[in-house]
């Protein structure tokens, strides 16, 4: 009896519903069957409440902080409420403040023009590249991949004592030369490994030695109960789509004081609070200092309270029973995968590490691209396969060169060449225990019997060739 079946009848639906739990898909073998969406990681579907919530302010919708109508006044309410209710999913202080953004990109983007002239940032080469790329005005400094917790945060330790002195900055903690202010900047659980790193301890050493950290929580938030007092970072960003609200929204939530200096992210109405002509013809501004400094333009009003909504289904549901049944996916997944020789899954910090439900691996003898479009096109199973724009960590865990370029998504090899790519398979709180159980007995059987169709790369994709017959 497998891990999946040996469960309770009543755990075997997902216990939030989400849109596209019915929808089914052709395959190319013939017929149709419901399709396993398993790239969570990437987008997760909304969640049925979220949409339903959406649906029901919809005929409300109105301008935000612009106008005296019943409906914009409405809708200003929906969306500073929104911003009340994901300060309390999160455990904000009381003096942080809650910015709407686009995405974990925007939000991490936003910090970057944020972050003091002096500063300097500490970044793992592990990150996404939405947290690794940001920085590029700042000083920067790389970190190598660790291979345990405890060696992420020695490696921190040491980086952070051994920093640039800074002429203007205040004395080093402890005595020695002068230092600027830091910023570390580190993930909560991998995009492709799905580990759960060490955040609490990293920010007790950022906080020692006089920097800051920010958490990006892109991975971690659909997945487990952030609080940021308790883990006392500084900054925490995630994103509405990867929390089952794809409406293009996104938040960081945080400390004030780096974005009340920083000139606005962009420029523009909301942002301002006064603007008068000079007598010399130019413009004087005086800008906001709430989270508004930096929501310049008509806010996105329906992308928030999809976000708070998400946050309070979560909530409601209860993550410990959330968390329970996710690590019993992630359980019944690595133990179909492990009983395949051919099947290597990646890891930084070893089996036993903690981690959600993101699960990235490699084929002995297939092409990960090859690979993906076989699941997809034969048994109905959407996962990602790539470089998951994490292309350092994955050329590591895969023994390339860091440093070696590569195109995110793309396969660098025909469907019967090997190629330094992956494939990852994600899931959550929508997930029903079926498409696991599909999943992992397509494995099997894709290792074991072979692709039934042939297959061709398009467009930088691997395809079903619609020409050529099965096998």
């Amino acid at each position: 009896m497998s891990v999946l079946t040996a469960a309770t009848d009543q755990s075997l639906c997902a216990p939030l519903p989400v849109l596209g739990r019915d929808v089914t898909v052709p395959l190319v073998t013939g017929g149709e069957v419901t399709y396993a969406a398993l790239d969570y990681a990437a987008s997760a579907p909304a969640l049925q409440r979220v949409w339903d919530d959406v649906a029901a302010y919809a005929p409300y919708y109105g301008s935000v902080h612009r106008g005296a109508g019943y409906l914009s006044q409405l809708s200003t309410d929906l969306f500073e409420n929104s911003r009340a209710a994901v300060a309390e999913f999160l455990g904000c202080r009381a003096d942080d403040q809650v910015v709407f953004t686009r995405s974990t990109t925007d939000s991490l983007n936003l910090l970057a023009a944020a972050v003091p002239a002096d500063c300097q940032v500490f970044v793992y080469e592990t990150e996404h590249h939405a947290s690794l790329l940001p920085w590029r005005d700042a000083r920067v400094t790389y970190l190598d991949a660790p291979r345990t917790p405890a060696q992420a945060v020695e490696t921190l330790e040491r980086a952070l004592a051994d920093r640039d002195p800074s002429p203007s900055g205040r004395l080093r903690p402890g005595g020695g030369d002068p230092v600027g202010p830091a910023l570390v900047c580190v993930t909560g659980a991998s995009n492709v490994t799905g580990e759960l790193w060490p955040v609490g301890e990293l920010a007790a050493v950022a906080h020692a030695h006089g920097a800051r950290i920010v958490l990006d929580a892109a991975q971690l938030a659909p997945h487990h109960p952030i609080d940021i007092a308790e883990l006392d970072v500084d900054w925490v960003a995630f994103s509405g789509h990867k929390l089952y609200a794809p409406f293009g929204c996104g938040v960081l939530a945080g400390r004030a004081d780096w974005l009340q200096d920083a000139e606005p992210y962009l420029a523009g109405g909301g942002a301002s609070r006064k603007v008068a002509r000079r007598a010399d013809g130019g413009v004087d501004v005086e800008w906001h200092t709430t989270a508004a400094r930096h929501e310049a333009g008509s806010p996105n009003v329906i992308g928030a309270y999809a976000v708070a909504s998400a946050c309070k289904a979560l909530t409601e549901e209860g993550f410990d029973r959330l968390v329970a049944r996710e690590q019993r996916l992630v359980a019944a997944v690595r133990a179909g995968l492990a009983g395949i020789p051919e099947v290597k899954v990646l890891s930084l910090f070893g089996d036993d590490a903690p981690r959600v439900g993101v699960i990235s691996f490699v084929v002995e003898g297939w092409n990960s691209s090859h690979f993906a479009a076989a699941l997809s096109a034969e048994y109905g199973i959407g996962v990602r396969d790539g470089l998951f724009c994490a292309h350092p960590l994955v050329r590591t865990l895969l023994g390339g060169d860091p440093g070696e370029a590569g195109e995110c998504g793309a396969p660098e090899a025909g469907p019967g060449e090997l190629s330094l790519n992956a494939i990852r398979v994600s899931f959550g709180a929508g997930t029903p225990d079926e498409h696991v159980e599909r999943f992992v007995r397509a494995v099997g059987e894709l290792v074991g019997q072979g692709a039934r169709w042939t297959y061709r790369t398009e467009g930088g994709r691997c395809v079903p060739d619609r020409a050529e017959t099965r096998h």
